[in-house]
C-alpha cells in the first residue's frame, strides 16, 4: 500500500510533467469539470482534468475524481497521456492510458491502490468550450470500469 510519500512524490512528478508544452493538435491547453460513475462502487462522483499538449496528436491529460459514498471515502487520481486519432475527422476520437491512484476508507479501514488506466473517449473540438465522454478502464488489484463525461474549456485567447 503506498504511503502519502509515495502518493506526494507522484504528485511532485505529475507537477513536473506539464513544465513543457508543445504545440498540439489542440494546441492550447484545456481545463474542466467531470461528472464520473464508478461501476464497481456504484457511486457518482466530481472531478475535473486538464489537458496539456506535448505533440502534435498527444496531451498530458491529468485528472482526479470524488466519489460519493456513504459511509466514508473514495477519491481516484489518474496521470494519463491522451492520444488523438490522426486522418480527416477523426480528431473527436481519443485513447489513453496511464497511472491511476485509488484510496477507499470505510469504518476506519483504509485501503489505497495503485493501477492503470486505459480509456477510449469522443471529444468536440469545436469552439472554446468541448464536451467529451469517456470510458476508463482501471487496472490493478481490482478491476474497475468508469464513465465520465463533463467540458473542457480552451485556456487562453480564443
Amino acid at each position: 500500500m503506498p504511503s502519502r510519500l509515495h502518493i506526494a512524490a507522484l504528485a511532485a512528478v505529475l507537477a513536473a510533467g506539464t513544465a513543457v508544452t508543445v504545440e498540439a493538435q489542440t494546441s492550447r491547453a484545456h481545463l474542466g469539470p467531470r461528472l464520473s460513475y464508478h461501476f464497481d462502487a456504484e457511486e457518482v462522483g466530481l472531478g475535473a482534468q486538464l489537458g496539456l499538449p506535448i505533440g502534435q496528436r498527444l496531451e498530458f491529460y491529468p485528472s482526479f475524481d470524488v466519489f460519493f459514498v456513504d459511509p466514508g471515502s473514495l477519491w481516484a487520481l489518474n496521470a494519463d497521456l491522451k492520444y488523438r486519432f490522426g486522418g480527416e475527422g477523426m480528431d473527436w476520437l481519443y485513447t489513453g492510458g496511464g497511472l491511476n491512484v485509488t484510496s477507499a476508507s470505510v469504518n476506519g479501514n483504509d485501503e489505497t491502490d495503485a493501477g492503470l488506466n486505459l480509456m477510449l473517449g469522443v471529444e468536440s473540438l469545436r469552439g472554446w468550450v468541448h464536451p467529451f465522454a469517456e470510458g476508463r478502464l482501471i487496472i490493478g488489484d481490482e478491476t474497475a470500469f468508469q464513465l465520465s463525461g463533463g467540458l473542457n474549456f480552451t485556456l487562453g485567447k480564443h
